[in-house]
């Protein structure tokens, strides 16, 4: 396909990156010559120096042959007018990227249906929901949801006293009895492999397991983490009370959470104040420990950093971690300093470039991609897709398809039913599967299910 992509900031890259090792036609715009230049040196993409809301610009960059429009600027109103120019010449996919609420809140009064865009995608938004999963989820750095919830996708981390500890994945199957999951994954390091029967999982890894919602209570006992849900109104602490800490702090208000948010502005308290019923907001400086300690952030479940910088984020969140919080999590959007993040202390480190890029690549799919995540630091990705009805991979043994390497299949739901395949498992018009694929086997995993 073509792809015609404006904005060579994050979000631009990343899904340049991503597009373009798949071996779609990628054009990049943007008026940074520098940005263009770095990107042509590191990536297969053909580089325009313009504004991408000049028609001048997008027919020099072949909009009247463009299959997909992705404006992500750092400018709604660039990013809208832009799609706006894709529609008059009959471009057939148009993606957005903006950040304010008048265009993406439930009250929007230009919505997408009335400015033609298939898609707007608010990364503050996207990326408060997955911090939200974060925090409910005791133990976990990563957490995505499929099938309307009920498969879950979590990334543990292994410490020494872990029972996984130095396990092999054989090992493990014969042993767990009950817990119906699948570890679908192993990062070590830089790498990141789909481990195999006689794997062993060590510490200092991270795995990945496919699990349904329901199994989850007896999951985390076997991974002993029961320990970790000290109450059954959990408190949690929120530094930064932009609009990714209200929306986590609504989020969260919805669960009965003890949430207490932190800002350092005194009038934004007291907004904040006004629109949130049960949360406390404290007015204070992240650093300023003292003040914390005195508000019971030494007994926070969660402590959760969202300011608009990330070495605060990150410098805070170990501090209350280092006073007693038992977990601590942060918003981080540097590409370099969320691989970092982990290794300093921190329980997970979110981006909202991947929030955002994740929900642009699901309209660039092929077949039937319903959803999908990215997972950050290896540039894999779980999709769910349908089967389709008359397809040539119906009713036949996983082990007989030739499943593409570098892939696996996590969970197969039928109806109200679900399965943690077999090789002996078969495929059904209509069934949902949850695959976590490596970058390099995306594309023929794509074309599996076409």
């Amino acid at each position: 396909m073509k792809i015609l992509i404006i904005g060579a900031g994050q979000v631009g890259y990343f899904l340049c990156e991503r597009l373009s090792l798949e071996g779609h036609e990628v054009t990049l715009i943007d008026r940074d010559s520098d940005h263009l230049q770095r990107t042509q040196d590191r990536l297969n993409v053909m580089g325009i120096v313009g504004n991408g809301a000049s028609a001048e610009s997008l027919e020099q960059a072949g909009i009247k042959d463009t299959d997909i429009f992705i404006a992500v600027t750092d400018m709604d109103e660039v990013n809208i007018l832009a799609c706006l120019l894709a529609r008059e010449y009959d471009v057939p996919t148009r993606v957005a990227r903006v950040k304010s609420i008048e265009y993406s809140g439930g009250g929007a009064v230009l919505s997408k249906e009335k400015l033609g865009i298939d898609l707007l995608i608010n990364p503050d938004d996207a990326v408060a929901e997955e911090i939200s999963k974060i925090a409910c989820r005791s133990g976990a750095f990563d957490v995505a949801e499929f099938v309307e919830g009920q498969i879950q996708f979590i990334g543990y981390r292994i410490g020494e006293s872990s029972p996984l500890c130095d396990l092999t994945l054989k090992e493990l199957g014969e042993i767990r009895g009950i817990y119906r999951f699948v570890v679908t994954a192993i990062s070590r390091g830089d790498k990141t492999i789909i481990p195999r029967g006689d794997d062993t999982i060590q510490a200092g890894d991270r795995i990945f397991i496919f699990a349904h919602q329901r199994d989850m209570p007896a999951i985390q006992y076997m991974l002993k983490l029961e320990e970790e849900q000290v109450s059954k109104k959990p408190r949690i602490f929120i530094l930064g009370g932009g609009h990714i800490g209200l929306r986590i702090a609504e989020m969260l208000e919805k669960r009965r959470f003890d949430v207490r948010l932190v800002d350092r502005n005194e009038n934004r308290c007291h907004k904040l104040s006004a629109k949130l019923s049960r949360t406390m907001v404290i007015h204070a400086d992240g650093t300023d420990i003292r003040t914390l300690i005195d508000e019971g952030v030494e007994n926070a479940d969660v402590f959760i950093a969202v300011t608009d910088n990330d070495e605060t984020n990150i410098l805070c969140s170990l501090l209350c971690k280092k006073h007693g919080a038992r977990r601590a999590l942060a918003l981080v959007n540097n590409p370099e300093l969320v691989n970092l993040a982990p290794t300093l202390g921190l329980d997970a480190s979110v981006s909202p470039r991947l929030a955002a890029a994740g929900a642009i690549l699901k309209y660039v799919r092929r077949g039937g991609v319903i959803s999908l995540a990215t997972v950050e630091g290896s540039n894999s990705e779980v999709l769910e897709i349908e089967v389709k009805q008359g397809s040539g991979i119906e009713n036949k043994t996983l082990q007989d398809l030739h499943f593409p390497a570098g892939a696996i299949i996590g969970a197969i739901v039928r109806g109200t039913t679900y399965e943690i395949p077999s090789g002996e498992s078969r495929l059904k018009g209509g069934d949902r599967v949850v695959i976590f694929a490596l970058p390099g086997a995306l594309a023929k995993v794509e074309r599996f299910f076409e």
